[in-house]
């Protein structure tokens, strides 16, 4: 990484930038890589006493092979809890099938206007665009490729008895690489020998094209986007100890969804329909993506599949009266904020020919808010501070369709969420002590949640969508920092929360290539469930050296606990417990939920910098986080979704874990 900053120079200019890059041949976790840079530059004009303009752009492209999460089982037979199942050998190269590219950088240009001596106007252009891609494998009437596919591990065989294939999988996954990783051989000889005529091709009549037919490709799918926005800022002093501040922005948002062909693995092209839609429906249109191009022939970098875009316009207002006393201090705000946004399929699919093209119905949402706050001060030692806030928000379009890949459906009865929420903090500051306790509760009502999955009591891919979502957090914060002595710090914190489900849902289940409604008005018994994937105990203490020859050391104890997996809603619902009566223990297994083992985290830091001569300096850190190799801590995870209510052990949790001891050195030269 290299930084420059001229300051203001006498021209009235000023000028930072910075470059950074990353790279990674493999990571910790095996079949993991990363190859990352970043840049940033700012400049500012003063063009008088009242007036200057400042430019800011920066973006950071990076490229990640990435890793997966899988049940206990494959940890257990391969004693590793960081297995990926994402990689394989290809020619004696590890290649992963999951590859994260992104670059989406920014661009804000802001004028500075010291309108008087008590008022000031910063407004500020900006604009941002780029990419967000990843690759997975994706295969017609073949094989599933995925190496920890269900049917592909020890227990799918113990399950139903067959012992000697058990033997013969179990043994297999400990001993052949090609058994537990992608066997990418298999895929490019499965393309090799699959010769195929397509009749008809491209819409064609009598264009018929023969030739390797992809079973198994790999797809790059997309997030591309651009948004604009504008916003104007206004601080007024009305006086000394009473400011004023009001804010206008407008926004439009445009994210663009497709994919595209990334490998063809050795074949010669893919066929753009859907085997699903072939496999349940006579009409051979239905299976067709785009209709405008019906037997489509797709070759590397062709789009197919699906090609929709998102559109979001927004605007915010606020407005916020802040008054500034020797016993309290006090603010009142107030926004409003309207949001439309609305579908555009740039193709017409099969399955949905009336309702895939063009733009869907816009959906409008206008949401106030409210917040405020004080500050009294019993000393300049001891403070109280209260803040209060009552919300409410669009919801997210990624919840607002329910299969935006394919038509223009909306989630029935969707809703703004709103957020209520209050705080109280005590703080202590002394020279040699500070400490803050803090107390909040936050709810969080009518948010929508919507998934898509394979459900086995339907037999079918589904759209699962639950509105009327309702989250509570509720708990007490503490942290304090001690000067044991001039060179010696300690530190300590402590947090303790109670996140919870608040509400007991409706949700409706939508089959996925087609429009029939599979459940409608169902409830969801998720009341008093925990929220999953964090910690609700946290604490640490920490203690820090600081040498008065320039150099630091430190050590930091991190503990974890109250970490829950993340829940399934379908089975806390009536429908997954039918026939089970209290007694059964087959009950407990649907409607528990996992929670986690506590954990325990270690951390050494220490630097040192030396003065090589004025205005020249080395500095060196290290740190080494998690010294005592604690790999076997769970730090989160989630039930599946796909489950069967009479055996739950079929799809068990998913569960990932912390890495083990790691180690981070940094060298800094400052001239």
């Amino acid at each position: 990484m290299a930084t420059h900053s001229t300051g203001m120079m006498d021209n009235g200019l000023a000028i930072s930038a910075s470059g950074s890059a990353r790279f990674s041949d493999e990571g910790y976790v095996e079949g993991t890589f990363y190859s990352a840079a970043s840049y940033f530059l700012s400049i500012e004009k003063r063009l008088n006493n009242k007036h200057s303009i400042g430019f800011v752009g920066f973006g950071a492209p990076t490229v990640q092979g990435r890793q997966g999460i899988v049940v206990d089982e494959v940890h257990e037979i391969l004693g590793d809890n960081f297995y990926n199942p994402y990689w394989g050998y290809q020619n004696g190269e590890k290649r992963n099938s999951r590859v994260r590219n992104t670059h989406k950088p920014m661009f804000l240009l802001t004028h500075y206007w010291d309108f008087s001596r008590k008022s000031k106007i910063t407004t500020t252009a900006s604009y941002s665009f780029g990419k967000g891609s990843n690759t997975r494998l994706n295969w017609y009437n073949a094989e599933d490729p995925r190496p920890n596919y269900y049917r592909y591990l020890p227990s799918y065989y113990s399950l139903s008895g067959q012992e000697s294939e058990y033997q013969d999988v179990l043994y297999a996954w400990q001993n052949d690489a090609n058994t537990r990783q992608i066997n990418w051989d298999n895929l490019y000889f499965a393309n090799s020998k699959n010769l195929y005529t397509v009749n008809n091709a491209n819409g064609f009549a009598g264009n018929d094209v023969t030739g390797n037919r992809a079973k198994y490709i790999l797809e790059e799918y997309f997030n591309n986007h651009s948004q604009l926005s504008l916003n104007t800022n206004w601080n007024y002093k009305l006086k000394d100890n009473l400011n004023f501040d009001a804010g206008v922005s407008l926004s439009s948002y445009t994210s663009y969804n497709f994919k595209k062909i990334k490998d063809l693995l050795g074949a010669d092209f893919w066929v753009d329909v859907d085997q699903f839609a072939e496999r349940d429906f006579g009409d051979p249109n239905a299976a067709q993506s785009n209709l405008a191009i019906t037997n489509h022939i797709v070759k590397e970098d062709d789009k197919f599949g699906y090609d929709y875009n998102i559109n979001i316009e927004k605007y915010d207002a606020f407005s916020q009266l802040e008054w500034k006393g020797p016993k309290l201090d006090s603010y009142i705000a107030f926004t409003v904020s309207g949001t439309q946004f609305w579908r555009t399929g740039n193709v017409q699919n099969g399955l949905f020919p009336n309702n895939s093209l063009g733009d869907s119905e816009k959906l409008s949402f206008l949401n106030p808010g409210i917040k405020a706050g004080v500050l009294l001060k019993f000393s300049g030692r001891h403070m109280l501070q209260a803040n209060t806030a009552y919300l409410s928000r669009a919801p997210l379009s990624s919840n607002t369709f329910i299969s935006p890949r394919t038509r223009n459906d909306v989630v029935p009865n969707i809703t703004s969420e709103t957020i209520k929420t209050v705080d109280l903090n005590y703080l202590v500051r002394y020279p040699n002590l500070k400490v803050r306790l803090s107390a909040y509760y936050t709810l969080m009502e009518d948010k929508t949640w919507s998934r898509s999955f394979y459900h086995d009591e339907l037999k079918t891919f589904v759209n699962y969508l639950m509105t009327g979502v309702d989250q509570s957090f509720m708990g007490t914060e503490f942290g304090a920092e001690i000067k044991l002595s001039p060179t010696l710090t300690a530190t300590a914190a402590y947090a303790a929360g109670d996140f919870i489900y608040n509400s007991r849902p409706t949700a409706s289940i939508v089959q996925d290539n087609s429009t029939e409604l599979l459940a409608e008005d169902k409830t969801v018994y998720i009341k008093n469930y925990r929220i999953g994937g964090i910690p609700q105990t946290n604490a640490s203490l920490g203690l820090k050296y600081n040498s008065s020859r320039f150099w630091f050391a430190g050590v930091t104890a991190n503990y974890f606990a109250n970490t829950y997996l993340d829940v399934n809603p379908d089975r806390r619902t009536e429908e997954a417990v039918n026939g089970l009566v209290t007694t059964d223990p087959q009950l407990e297994n649907v409607l528990s939920q996992t929670k986690l083992e506590p954990g325990l985290s270690i951390d050494l830091f220490l630097g040192k910098s030396w003065k090589i001569k004025y205005g020249e300096y080395i500095r060196f850190n290290v740190n080494v986080n998690n010294i005592l190799d604690d790999q076997d801590y769970a730090t989160g995870g989630f039930e599946q979704l796909r489950y069967d209510s009479s055996d739950i052990g079929k799809f068990p949790n998913l569960v990932g874990y912390m890495y083990g001891r790691s180690y981070f050195a940094m060298i800094s030269y400052i001239f």
